[in-house]
């Protein structure tokens, strides 16, 4: 068993694999069944070992070798869905199958697993291979390292996948909200693919890094010495692991009864289900073989956008076209997970993540305004690695800007549409449902308020655009998530009028004014976002909004009894006229978020 790949262990989440219900159930009880064998030969006495976790420069000090001239250019791969669309431009096979995708390209290419990034990163300066194949996040973590020698630069050449489902954070009991995080001990792999997740969840919570305390941990999964392992250290309070470990710390996703390796009270408070737009994986080749062999880069990133086009039409149509397809499922059983069998493990793999395909990587490449393009994301990560140490100075990022007009050649979609992901209904019902509960705080990420002058009902993105600016990066970043937007009005008049001694029906009439107004404020705001966005060349789902109007119900200053408290100073009464905005968590309403 690998011992630091992303998704190693042949258990997944309990996805439906296109089988009967009695099947899935019995693959997924057997999966549950193996992890809990796993983790029974785990010695239970021997607690994870934390390390430090200084730059990679300190860990690695090897010479920068040329790269090497083999008959099989190497090529890294991870345990990852993503890696399933290399494996089949290959021909379904390590070493480069006559009649494939990349033959027909004329490369000669073998596919070598490595789930231990430093050890890719040795190779990668040695010159036993041109490319390194890690998360965006992985490969900002060695830029300050391979920027030393001009030889070793990475230059970032293709985004494969988003992760989608295949990343969690697990909290303990009582931790609700990213900002609870802050002066908590989370456990996290060193040099892995989490680091910026954890780093921006903080970020959006208004921490850092540097507000909570880490353990860190060698490996990912597998061994006594991962976050999954760590986070029954009661001194543990959170952990970030792959959805597998985290499904077994909280007994299935549900709530964790401290049984068959769950931790008592453990919850998943995050995943890139929610938090789609964080881990992006790419590859990335070294500069001077981008410089004399640029053809050939090309030609594998041609081969890359080919074989994901390939692979998802045969996810589609597997059913009549069953014998390529299970040629294709066996292969990636056996390279990523070693074993031919493990073919419901892949398939569960390849629903964990989100392919970028050719529109997403011009997209990731080469759209300025998109808020999570690659020179962004970097420089989010960059600044969140210098603030803990793990680089000194930013290192900027390259990408190998191709030709994507030439890419385009032999694929058969080039503009895939953007797709409303939520059902406007299931959506309305499940905030009509919390109003009803006064639970609309339960699932909140984060929340921001925006205040507004009496009388006010346009709102300008000139007043707003910081506040406009923060939406937009939240639902692109957090794009299973629901964003309510939630209008609220001063209750001063309603008070004057109920202390005046007006009746019943007045009041009752006064009160849904205010909640009309408050809706259509909010209405307001919503329509404005969306097309401050439009006018910045940024694309919004309407469909992730969901308008709310509170009238007078929830004032700043509370309740007193049934009615609100009255303001007492000018900036209490400014303070009830606001709208507020919620990023709430809702992928345990499996109907409400409809996947790509």
């Amino acid at each position: 068993m690998s011992k630091q790949s992303r998704m190693n262990m042949l258990v997944f989440s309990s996805a439906d694999h296109s089988l009967d219900r009695d099947s899935s159930f019995l693959l997924w009880a057997g999966s549950i069944l193996l992890t809990i064998m796993c983790l029974c030969m785990i010695n239970p006495a021997q607690a994870a070992q934390y390390i430090s976790s200084p730059p990679l420069d300190k860990e690695i000090t090897l010479p920068v070798g040329n790269v090497a001239k083999t008959a099989y250019t190497r090529v890294p791969f991870i345990t990852w869905g993503g890696d399933e669309a290399t494996i089949l431009a290959n021909g379904n096979q390590a070493k480069t199958a006559s009649g494939s995708i990349f033959d027909k390209l004329g490369l000669k290419l073998e596919l070598v697993r490595e789930d231990d990034f430093k050890k890719q990163v040795e190779s990668y300066m040695k010159g036993s291979t041109p490319y390194l194949r890690g998360t965006l996040g992985m490969i900002n973590m060695a830029s300050e390292l391979l920027a030393k020698d001009p030889r070793t630069k990475p230059v970032i050449i293709y985004q494969l996948t988003w992760s989608s489902g295949g990343d969690c954070l697990v909290v303990k009991n009582g931790i609700k909200t990213a900002t609870a995080l802050k002066g908590k001990t989370v456990a996290i792999q060193a040099y892995g693919p989490h680091v910026y997740y954890l780093s921006k969840i903080l970020a959006d919570g208004g921490l850092s890094l540097k507000d909570i305390n880490i353990k860190w941990v060698r490996d990912l999964t597998g061994t006594e010495n991962t976050p999954m392992e760590a986070f029954h250290d009661s001194k543990v309070d959170a952990a970030m692991v792959i959805i597998p470990d985290g499904l077994v710390l909280t007994s299935n996703g549900t709530v964790g009864n401290g049984s068959e390796g769950s931790v008592k009270g453990a919850q998943i408070l995050l995943s890139t289900k929610t938090a789609n737009r964080i881990i992006s994986d790419v590859y990335a080749v070294r500069s001077d073989f981008l410089k004399t062999h640029r053809s050939e880069v090309e030609s594998f990133v041609h081969g890359l956008l080919l074989g994901e086009e390939n692979l998802r039409e045969l996810y589609q149509n597997k059913n009549t076209r069953l014998a390529e397809y299970s040629k294709m499922i066996k292969a990636s059983a056996t390279l990523l997970l070693d074993s031919p069998a493990a073919t419901a493990d892949a398939e569960a793999l390849y629903t964990d993540c989100e392919y970028t395909g050719y529109k997403g990587n011009i997209k990731f490449f080469t759209d300025t305004n998109y808020p999570r393009n690659m020179d962004k994301l970097s420089s989010q990560i960059q600044d969140a690695f210098i603030n803990i140490g793990l680089l000194r100075t930013r290192t900027p990022l390259t990408h190998a800007s191709l030709d994507f007009a030439a890419l385009k050649s032999g694929l058969k979609k080039t503009a895939i549409a953007e797709a409303a992901k939520f059902d406007t209904a299931q959506v309305a019902a499940v905030i009509q449902r919390k109003q009803q509960q006064d639970t609309l705080a339960e699932g909140e990420l984060f929340s921001f308020e925006v205040y507004f002058q009496p009388n006010q009902n346009q709102f300008s993105p000139d007043m707003y655009i910081d506040a406009f600016n923060k939406v937009i990066e939240l639902a692109t970043t957090y794009g299973g998530a629901i964003i309510t937007v939630e209008g609220h009005s001063d209750p001063l008049g309603y008070l004057k009028s109920k202390k005046q001694g007006s009746s019943e029906l007045v009041l009752r009439h006064m009160g849904q004014s205010a909640k009309n107004l408050s809706l259509s404020r909010a209405n307001a705001v919503r329509t404005s976002i969306i097309q401050y966005a439009k006018s910045n060349g940024i694309v919004m789902d309407e469909t992730q909004f969901a308008v709310i109007g509170h009238g007078i119900l929830k004032p700043k200053n509370g309740l007193c009894c049934s009615d609100p408290c009255p303001p007492k100073t000018e900036q209490e009464w400014r303070n009830n006229m606001r709208v507020e905005f919620r990023i709430l968590q809702v992928e345990a309403e499996s109907s409400v978020f409809k996947p790509l």
